[in-house]
């Protein structure tokens, strides 16, 4: 696999990662918050399709779900802290004097969170990688490709 098929590919999963880091794209649709099962069903679809156009074995699905469902669980518990760190920063707000260094280690707790997450986003895409053959990684690839030039000509 080439470098740039490589980077395609990480690139790709960082972004999944993003999406289910930021709440999901779906987990706000039109004003209405999605329940994380509707979430998770349709995470599960895409991956679905995308396996099925891959012509994956149920090895190979087997292995691509479990990183789906490593990830989800990750991203919804990074989900929660958030929550809780938007509500620790609306109490420093209220307050007549601010906690400097506490809001200061509170962005350092959601930078650090974030940043082991995409390592486990990237240790998924590698057993994915591992899973899929040569002629399956090229097309995934190119897959990745052509999404990334339809939404950025």
């Amino acid at each position: 696999m080439t470098k740039r098929a490589k980077t395609l590919l990480a690139l790709g999963l960082s972004a999944t990662a993003f999406l289910l880091l930021t709440g999901f794209a779906w987990a706000r649709w039109g004003g209405e918050e999605r329940h994380p099962e509707r979430v998770y069903q349709m995470i599960t679809w895409k991956v679905d399709d995308w396996l099925d156009g891959l012509g994956a074995t149920d090895a190979q699905r087997g292995t691509v779900n479990a990183v789906k469902d490593d990830l989800f669980r990750e991203g919804m518990k990074l989900r929660d802290d958030q929550k809780a760190t938007r509500e620790a920063f609306l109490a420093q707000w209220s307050s007549a004097d601010p906690d400097a260094a506490r809001l200061h280690g509170l962005v350092d707790e959601r930078v650090d969170a974030f940043r082991a997450f995409a390592h486990k986003a990237v240790d998924g895409l590698l057993r994915v990688h591992a899973a899929l053959t040569p002629e399956q990684r090229a097309q995934a690839a190119q897959h990745a490709r052509e999404r990334a030039d339809h939404h950025h000509p």
